[in-house]
């Protein structure tokens, strides 16, 4: 296992810290006018889900965890628990859905995602970071709305709400950033 330093930290990143395996899920640079420059950084528990922020200094030691990675197919879901199966070796694993939090809404039937293990025991699913999606509900087009940056408001077909440009509407089929829960193109 490496050791970072704290200003190296960056979200996704798997640390050992207080005796368990945490996620870096946000990680903002400080630098108060008085006093050394810090990382706060919000982590998860990637075993019973905990959350914890903490501030880690530049000068701090932290060990970073490598987990193995492996694609597999995603199959279905029953009470609560996904099935995965390795597409290698045909082997199936269980999952809670809990463990892919707000994103879960983007796990389509048959999509390979990448499980991440620490030796036998199966700890992160990370979807790809584009999905496609359609668009069930939104505002019509109105003319003469050009501005660049103006969104509005969309329903995807998996029930997750999302901002999109004026130019696109209902019933069409987009492409869609797993990690920010954004419009990324027409697809």
């Amino acid at each position: 296992m490496a050791k970072i330093n704290g200003n190296e930290i960056r979200p996704g990143n798997i640390l050992e810290h207080d005796n368990g395996l945490w996620a870096a899920v946000k990680v903002s640079h400080v630098k108060p006018g008085k006093g050394g420059a810090f990382a706060q950084v919000e982590l998860k528990n990637l075993r019973d889900g905990r959350k914890l922020n903490e501030r880690f200094r530049s000068a701090d030691k932290v060990e970073q965890v490598r987990l193995d990675q492996k694609d597999q197919q995603f199959l279905f879901e029953t009470d609560g628990m996904l099935t995965f199966m390795d597409s290698e070796s045909f082997e199936q694993i269980e999952l809670p859905a809990d463990l892919l939090g707000d994103r879960r809404p983007f796990l389509q039937d048959g999509m390979t995602v990448t499980i991440e293990y620490y030796g036998e025991e199966a700890l992160n699913v990370s979807l790809p970071q584009k999905v496609t999606c359609t668009i069930v509900e939104t505002e019509p087009v109105v003319k003469g709305q050009t501005a660049a940056n103006s969104f509005k408001p969309a329903l995807l077909d998996n029930g997750v709400r999302i901002t999109v440009p004026p130019f696109v509407g209902q019933d069409e089929r987009i492409v869609v950033n797993t990690e920010t829960f954004e419009y990324s193109e027409r697809a």
